[in-house]
């Protein structure tokens, strides 16, 4: 049965064209909110993160009415690092809207969401977004965009798909490209309800749901999201809660609710189609079945691509351990890790011990994985913003080994920046074992595609920002794994390692900026092996900074001068990941982040590399 009242769509793109704001423009057209609430932007970006950081990172529902039909909406994430997300959400929809900005064309992410979607079956509206910009081409776009279907092997039907355009921002859409003619963004929803199939299940057929997302309430417990695939389910009903694995218990349902605009309101009923959120069962996982107790089949288990990038994570072990940060043990940073297995199917974590080939195994270490360095950034930043003090090292691809030959992560690397700084960007990625694939001119901007080892990545962004004076722009996609490259040297550098315990001097960091970059003020607390600068050597140099200016009872010329400081270079959590080298560790708390070596006793350090 194909119901008809409902619809069930999720919104793909490349990061920054448009997603979150399209949301933005659909809940005001349907009048979900009071005018007084629809003053905001980008509304379904809740999390304090992502409106930080004016991106996606977590997948969200809402839902509107349009003219009687139910239209479910799921908002998802636009970075490659959160691909986990866009490849769950698949099971919950029957079709997608595909945002491609009017200038920049389908982007590297773009053809990620976009290979997901179609290899589901789902039908695609493309929406041609951001057509109010001066330098807008959407004839060029569609056409590019025609071009990636069928790279990508969309059926015919798939590949006739309806065009739309839109300027999402000012909350308008058309046919036709002309602004002018818009009124509003009617004309989506009218294209949702009537190209996009309705949810098919069997209402009388035994009850089944595939868990796809979950979320904790503090007073309802742990709240699983699915789509009902078919039969009816009822308040307290009882059900066969079956794991991934394949172990089965009963349970019983504690709440069974549904979204209405952004809102979640308690249903008596719901049957086969609609995206619902249950309670009651404790230990309930992504990607398992909820099916009815007597006749009921678990679904198949939902497949995630494997993470390509590791990093340790340990309790801290600085001198400063304890001051900072609320929980600080490895007891404590094992529980939140588990927790946030829960929530993120595209991680892994593992116990680390001395033989895992780390440099950084003992006691309190867990080996966690995840699909970038993004992907694991953002997890560092949300325990330190919890009240975690921890310790992590340097990231690290993660190789394997097939058929006698070592393979690691390739990713596809698409550039854009001024043609004047196109010499250096060639240079540094070839120095990475980068290959050039295209490379095109386009109004003194140019666009470059390389394919790189993802090693080769870690610790460039920064680099590449620097180079290109903030005018360039970086997009990477996962190829998949390929045969080893071979060494890269590009990442190398010398560091300042404090001698001394105490607080940093103006006397002492005046001669040390002379040796290369401070990453300390005047008057902040340091210790033996922390890093507090960049030497201008590839070497390390051990330096006091705590060092005092000797009080004499005779003055002498130029005794008095004052003592000019350069500003000290302030370090994100980002900078700090791509800094750091394979014998350094970045304490994080929630106060501070500090790069120390990982032993930090000078002549043990020593001793090791002898």
């Amino acid at each position: 049965m194909k119901r008809t009242d409902i619809r069930n769509i999720a919104i793909i793109a490349h990061v920054d064209h448009g997603k979150t704001t399209l949301v933005d423009a659909f809940l005001k057209q349907s009048h979900t909110f009071r005018d007084s609430e629809a003053m905001g932007t980008t509304i379904m970006d809740s999390n304090e993160l992502e409106r930080e950081r004016g991106i996606t990172i977590f997948s969200k529902n809402a839902s509107i009415n349009w003219n009687g039909t139910k239209i479910n909406l799921v908002d998802t994430p636009g970075h490659a690092d959160f691909g986990g997300e866009v490849e769950r959400v698949m099971n919950l929809v029957d079709g997608c809207l595909l945002l491609v900005d009017a200038k920049e064309g389908p982007m590297p992410q773009t053809k990620f969401v976009l290979k997901k979607a179609l290899e589901a079956g789902h039908k695609i509206i493309v929406v041609i977004n951001k057509i109010d910009k001066s330098d807008a081409r959407p004839s060029w776009v569609l056409n590019h965009t025609f071009d990636l279907f069928i790279d990508l092997g969309a059926t015919d039907d798939q590949a006739h798909f309806p065009v739309l355009y839109a300027s999402a921002i000012r909350g308008v859409a058309g046919v036709e490209p002309n602004l002018d003619q818009m009124k509003d963004i009617a004309p989506i929803l009218d294209a949702v309800v009537s190209d996009i199939p309705g949810p098919e299940g069997n209402p009388t057929a035994p009850f089944q749901m595939a868990v796809v997302n979950i979320f904790y309430d503090n007073f309802k417990g742990r709240m699983a999201v699915g789509r009902i695939a078919n039969g009816k389910i009822k308040q307290s009903q009882s059900v066969l809660h079956i794991s991934r694995d394949g172990v089965s218990e009963q349970a019983k349902l504690t709440v069974l609710q549904m979204f209405d605009g952004l809102a979640r309101i308690d249903a008596d009923e719901a049957i086969a189609g609609d995206i619902v959120i249950v309670a009651g069962i404790e230990d309930v996982q992504i990607g398992d079945s909820i099916v009815d107790p007597v006749g009921g089949v678990a679904l198949p288990v939902l497949s995630i691509e494997e993470p390509t990038v590791k990093m340790t994570f340990g309790a801290n072990t600085s001198p400063f351990s304890g001051t900072e940060g609320e929980y600080s043990t490895a007891r404590h940073v094992q529980e939140r890790l588990e927790r946030e297995l829960l929530n993120d199917v595209a991680l892994r974590v593992e116990k680390a011990d001395s033989s895992t080939g780390s440099g950084h195994g003992g006691d309190g270490q867990f080996i966690v994985s995840g699909r970038g360095e993004l992907h694991l950034a953002i997890l560092i930043e949300k325990m330190r913003r919890e009240g975690y003090e921890l310790q992590v090292s340097r990231p690290q691809v993660i190789f394997k080994e097939e058929n006698g030959k070592r393979l690691e992560p390739f990713e596809l690397v698409s550039i854009e920046c001024p043609e004047s700084f196109s010499g250096i960007v060639i240079e540094k990625m070839g120095k990475r074992r980068g290959e050039m694939k295209d490379m095109r001119v386009e109004n003194g901007i140019v666009y470059l595609d390389f394919e790189i080892p993802t090693r080769g990545l870690i610790g460039y962004r920064n680099e590449f920002l620097t180079d290109t004076k903030g005018q360039g722009v970086i997009n990477t996609l996962l190829l998949g794994y390929r045969t080893f490259a071979g060494d890269i040297g590009a990442n190398e550098h010398g560091s300042m390692i404090s001698m001394e315990d105490g607080v940093t001097m103006s006397y002492a960091l005046s001669n040390l900026q002379e040796r290369g970059i401070l990453f300390v003020d005047h008057g902040v607390e340091v210790y033996k092996g922390m890093v507090v600068g960049q030497n201008s050597r590839i070497e390390d140099i051990e330096v006091n900074p705590c060092k005092e200016k000797r009080l004499s009872n005779m003055r002498s010329k130029g005794e008095g001068e004052a003592i000019k400081l350069e500003p000290a270079r302030h370090m994100t959590l980002e900078m700090c990941l791509e800094y750091i080298g394979d014998d350094e560790l970045l304490e994080v708390t929630p106060k501070s982040l500090r790069i120390r070596k990982t032993i930090l006793v000078s002549h043990l350090r020593r001793r090791t590399k002898e």
